[in-house]
């Protein structure tokens, strides 16, 4: 099962971008710049280990957090936006956002953005990137979120990590996968987390060696901008 999913979901990816082209599924495929992203954060010991790799080559990343885990680590929290790193919302506990009301769906990210700005002292307005817990939302969620003027952000490459398949594994499937404006998801939290330091480790310095540059997410918003303008 866990084989399949790693196989179906560039498959779905192809299948989901051109209907929902409001999210961002990927930057400029004419560009060497890709992201690397991080979900489920920040966790008090993989986050940490996470960060030293970064900080090794330079690398500036973006980070979609879980407000329980900004409210409990959030020196943590502090030390990547102090780092540069940009800053993305993934709701305030993991709940799947089609299974709350609008309510709550604005519940979960205001109660996130809150938690930031008294770690970060970033205001919400300027943490308004939005990747939907497992990837799962609706047409009407979508629309929401473009109401509340949030940004939602998809993935182009997804490893499957939170299985923990093993680095080499994880690493492999990257660099099948990747190309020109590639998202990439990795997890920093309770699953997976614990391989996360190990895999970017391996995976920076050979994404590096072919030529790709790392940017952040809201790199890949401005030729969107452009385009829609």
């Amino acid at each position: 099962m866990k084989m399949q999913l790693a196989s179906v979901l560039p498959i779905l990816y192809r299948i989901l971008q051109p209907r929902f082209s409001n999210c961002l599924w990927s930057g400029d495929d004419n560009s060497r710049a890709i992201a690397l992203t991080f979900d489920d954060g920040p966790h008090p010991r993989y986050t940490p280990e996470l960060l030293a790799v970064l900080d090794r080559y330079q690398i500036r990343a973006s980070f979609f957090w879980l407000g329980a885990c900004v409210n409990r680590s959030p020196e943590i929290a502090k030390a990547i936006c102090d780092r540069g790193h940009w800053i993305g919302l993934h709701g305030y506990d993991h709940q799947s956002f089609p299974l709350l009301s609008p309510i709550q769906l604005r519940d979960t990210l205001e109660k996130t953005q809150a938690a930031i700005y008294t770690a970060c002292n970033l205001p919400p307005e300027q943490v308004r990137d939005v990747r939907p817990p497992n990837g799962l939302f609706t047409p009407k969620i979508l629309k929401y979120l473009l109401q509340w003027n949030y940004r939602p952000v998809m993935w182009s490459v997804v490893p499957v990590d939170w299985t923990r398949p093993g680095v080499s594994t994880v690493t492999q499937r990257v660099s099948q996968q990747v190309k020109n404006g590639s998202i990439i998801v990795l997890h920093d939290g309770a699953y997976g987390g614990q391989d996360v330091a190990a895999t970017s480790e391996i995976l920076i310095p050979q994404l590096l060696q072919k030529g790709y540059r790392f940017v952040t997410i809201d790199t890949f918003w401005q030729p969107v901008k452009i385009k829609n303008s």
